[in-house]
């Protein structure tokens, strides 16, 4: 011990302790009574595990579903969910292609040597012909299609005698847009194929399975391709949009059951062709932009020129998206589209009359379309003349 400690020993001696006979003695400590070792753990490990079990089935319960777990539970046909759950992969493909460095390319190029384009048809890019080619092949997979009619192709493809389902779309639409990063979009409506066509001959027979009115589509949807992958979708019971969680692969619920407000205060149309639209149009224009029409604020203007993209947000926010001269298809976008914006809540019209009610007579048959809440379409369609009739070709 070192001589500190001693010196402060002597000078500091310990207090003596007090008395035993007063101090009383501790009380007894129960004794913990175990179960004799069986050597088994099921009893310690089996409430973890329910416990475990319990988390995660709420964790599960509480996340979104996916599409195909919410087709799942909506009870829908099992050709059908075959079907979307084929289409939703061509669209990741699609998705990753028009990310690709290599895209812009391809966006502003024709291939050459591709001769005439029928009537009715846009010249295509090699951008929409990979699409309409991924999208073909997707189906072709599925063994659910009988029928595909494409923008892309001048007459419908017959894919299969035992497919239940026809299919229309528009592979990429707005592909012009993608060499400066605007957003595009793939759009597509699902029939039944009509079995009691299968005694013609098969072209007769594709091309009248492809020319359904609107009001029997069995599914419509689009997808956007921006900041975010979307595929918004309707079976008739409500229009749901999910987002692609390029982490897991999977479209994952994001906006459940919208409902496009009854009035909005964004109007969606290119208004550099104001002195080509008739009067009952631009009188509405004005009218709105003023703050002077059924609704007191004054709107706004928003318009990308892509139509999967001003539709999605005429969707969230309310208003109007317009294309008023013969322009957009009525197969491939304005009766899968109005499907849509029905389902929701809105409203879809060529200025005059309801699109679901128009009976195709042509693959490629355009029309002036326009898309939104009820509230301004109703009030659009009361101005009578918002069809523009003069179009000069516009080169853009």
């Amino acid at each position: 011990m070192p001589l500190s400690s001693l010196s402060l020993l002597r000078h500091h001696p310990p207090r003596p302790l007090p008395p035993t006979s007063n101090r009383q003695p501790p009380p007894p400590q129960p004794r913990l009574l175990l179960p004799p070792f069986t050597g088994r753990r099921a009893f310690v490990c089996q409430p973890l595990a329910a416990a475990t079990d319990d988390m995660a089935a709420a964790a599960a319960a509480a996340s979104p579903p996916t599409l195909l777990e919410h087709m799942g539970q909506a009870g829908t046909a099992a050709d059908l969910t075959v079907l979307v759950a084929h289409i939703q992969s061509a669209c990741k493909r699609i998705a990753a292609l028009v990310a690709s460095p290599g895209n812009a390319e391809l966006s502003r190029s024709n291939k050459a040597g591709r001769g005439t384009v029928a009537a009715g048809r846009d010249a295509p890019k090699p951008l929409d012909e990979l699409s309409n080619d991924i999208i073909l092949s997707s189906l072709q997979s599925s063994g659910k299609v009988a029928v595909l009619a494409s923008e892309e192709n001048d007459l419908p493809i017959w894919i299969s005698n035992d497919g239940p389902y026809v299919v229309v779309t528009d592979p990429l639409d707005g592909s012009r847009n993608i060499e400066v990063s605007i957003p595009t979009g793939t759009i597509f409506g699902i029939y039944n194929r009509l079995v009691e066509l299968d005694h013609l001959p098969l072209e007769e027979r594709a091309q009248l399975n492809s020319l359904q009115s609107g009001t029997r589509l069995v599914a419509a949807g689009y997808v956007l391709y921006s900041s975010a992958t979307i595929l918004c979708i309707s079976f008739g019971a409500g229009t749901h949009a999910f987002t692609l969680d390029w982490s897991t692969g999977e479209f994952i619920l994001t906006h459940p059951s919208i409902q496009i407000p009854p009035r909005g205060q964004i109007y969606s149309v290119n208004d550099a062709r104001y002195f080509d639209w008739p009067e009952g149009l631009r009188k509405y224009i004005d009218t709105i932009r003023q703050g002077k029409g059924q609704h007191p604020k004054k709107y706004s203007a928003r318009y990308v020129c892509s139509l999967v993209a001003d539709f999605h947000r005429t969707l969230i926010y309310g208003g109007v998206a317009m294309n008023p001269r013969d322009h957009l298809r009525l197969v491939y976008e304005a009766n899968p589209l109005s499907f849509l914006a029905e389902q929701a809540g809105g409203r879809g019209s060529d200025g005059k009359n309801r699109i679901l009610n128009i009976q195709p007579v042509k693959l490629h048959q355009r029309l002036p379309l326009f898309l939104g809440s009820i509230d301004d379409m109703l009030e659009l369609e009361s101005y009578g003349d918002v069809q523009q009739k003069v179009n000069p070709g516009y080169e853009v």
